[in-house]
């Protein structure tokens, strides 16, 4: 039975009678204090792990009229677990373990530990409990409002929530950096290091080249896409979920699937991540790809390395990278012919209807590019400007100021300006992302800039292995995931994803890769010069 030893005072006890080793003096009391903090960081693990939960849950399956109990529940967790973020026993372990001499003594995965949490704990200290207690409730409530909201597709039902969430966002971010541009912040708590002039000049390159590319596609000739419409049975596309999944090396026994309104995936811990999914009757390739898109990030979260477990490596709070492995067998793989080869029949086992629907009518099908309202439903090149619209959007928010009623109509001119269309309603619009309810600004830019690092992996992969197409025609997709697991997934976080992109590909961010890769795989599939 483990036995915590609560102060230094009943340390020194334990030393002076012998029941501990005799050593020298600071080493012993320096590995007391790292053996205090991991014991510690245990027990904040255990409240993030209830918390996780009770978002599953309500997520997932909890009853209308069970939703104010589930809110209580998670605020009093959310309290709890800031208390002990924020508590002076943390800072005092934190603060010593970060004076050189004792720093040096770790391993990187708790140099990363230290230094991250050390972080964290100077911000979180500065927010009022009552404040941080108020905002976790505000952003439990507003996703349920945006539920309702997107049903109705009534914007107005969720414009409050959205203006108290905006305001307290705010309000959260001085708190935590006082002195820094607020939307920076942001970026920097999905994607750290990351920030505007970085995103705007990656971006601008997109911006630049992909007008002309989707000028000549469109003037291309169009696939017929008739044979796809139909019924498509729910329980059916639910196991051809379960099949991809297996296929692309989800792990079954450390992981489980749900449903929900905007499918997510939740890292409870290496041994159990979950997936959700969203069924559409005559829609099926919506959930075939949420199902390997969230497939593609359980992935990186069963493969971390169970040694970096309870230290900051196994949470992957950068989101470009944990969204580049999510898109990378989304579109990389998945958008290839060659990745339906060996799997086409089977699809057609569970959905009777592909019997009928040659293999190449769905790959053009798969990769049908046109603007569409849904950013979570649009093919990877027209995908670029839904990101683009909601990073403006950010910043006309954050930095703009611009009210909350102004917002739809601000969304629809700027859809209608990136990507020729004009929503109908606010569900096609506005509504049609869960990210803003719960507070998540600045999240948004890690999607694209997922999309940009697949380009750079997609060179080094072949680079090292040879072409992915014949890879994937074999059927040896799991050297590939098994590549991925070697380069990225068992690091966690313990690399950033700047750090990251110079180990596998040896320089920094470019969307030029991304780019090359739209350029040659659309000028071969709509028959245009390059």
């Amino acid at each position: 039975m483990y036995k915590s030893m609560n102060n230094t005072d009943d340390f020194k006890q334990y030393w002076f009678y012998g029941i501990l080793p005799v050593t020298d003096n600071e080493e012993v009391f320096m590995n007391h204090t790292l053996d205090q903090l991991k014991a510690y960081l245990g027990k904040m693990r255990q409240y993030e792990h209830v918390l996780s939960l009770l978002y599953w849950d309500m997520n997932t399956m909890a009853p209308e009229k069970g939703m104010e109990t589930r809110v209580g529940a998670i605020n009093y967790f959310s309290t709890e677990q800031f208390r002990l973020s924020t508590s002076d026993e943390l800072g005092e372990m934190l603060r010593e373990l970060s004076e050189p001499e004792q720093f040096d003594t770790l391993d990187a995965a708790m140099q990363l530990t230290v230094k991250r949490y050390l972080r964290d704990y100077e911000r979180f200290k500065r927010i009022p409990e009552d404040f941080y207690t108020s905002y976790t409730e505000a952003k439990t409530r507003s996703e349920k409002a945006w539920e309702k909201a997107k049903r109705s597709s009534d914007f107005s039902e969720f414009a409050p929530h959205l203006e108290k969430v905006i305001s307290m966002t705010k309000e959260y971010v001085h708190y935590m950096e006082p002195d820094e541009d607020p939307y920076d912040v942001l970026l920097g708590l999905y994607e750290e290091g990351m920030d505007s002039a970085t995103i705007d000049r990656v971006f601008d390159e997109l911006k630049e080249e992909l007008p002309p590319l989707l000028k000549k596609i469109e003037e291309s000739p169009k696939p017929d896409l008739r044979a796809l419409e139909g019924s498509y049975d729910i329980n059916a596309q639910k196991k051809v979920q379960d099949m991809l999944l297996r296929y692309i090396g989800f792990d079954a026994d450390a992981g489980a699937t749900a449903e929900s309104e905007h499918p997510f995936t939740l890292d409870l811990c290496i041994g159990d991540v979950r997936v959700t999914n969203h069924y559409k009757e005559d829609d099926p390739l919506s959930a075939m790809f949420s199902a390997i898109h969230e497939g593609g990030h359980a992935i990186f979260g069963q493969s971390i390395d169970p040694a970096y477990e309870n230290t900051a490596a196994e949470k992957v709070e950068l989101m470009g990278l944990h969204e580049s492995q999510s898109r990378f067998y989304e579109n990389i793989l998945g958008r290839r012919r060659s990745f339906w080869t060996p799997i086409y029949d089977r699809l057609g086992e569970l959905l009777p209807q592909f019997r009928r629907i040659p293999l190449d009518t769905f790959c053009r099908a798969i990769n049908d590019v046109h603007p569409s309202m849904i950013r979570t439903e649009a093919d990877e090149v027209t995908y670029c400007l839904h990101i683009i619209l909601r990073y403006e959007m950010e910043k006309a928010i954050f930095r703009e100021n611009v009210p909350v009623d102004q917002l739809p109509r601000l969304w629809n001119d700027w859809m209608e300006e990136l990507l020729g269309i004009r929503p109908e309603n606010d569900g096609e619009g506005i509504l049609q992302d869960m990210h803003w309810s719960d507070g998540s600004f600045g999240y948004f830019p890690s999607y694209l800039l997922g999309s940009m690092y697949d380009g750079m992996f997609l060179e080094a992969l072949e680079d090292e292995m040879g072409s992915v197409d014949t890879i994937l025609e074999e059927g040896r997709i799991g050297e590939i995931t098994e590549w991925l697991n070697k380069k990225i997934h068992r690091y966690g976080s313990l690399y950033t994803s700047a750090e990251v992109l110079q180990r596998v590909c040896g320089r920094e961010l470019t969307a030029r890769p991304l780019l090359d890769y739209f350029n040659r795989k659309y000028s071969e599939l709509y028959g245009f010069k390059r």
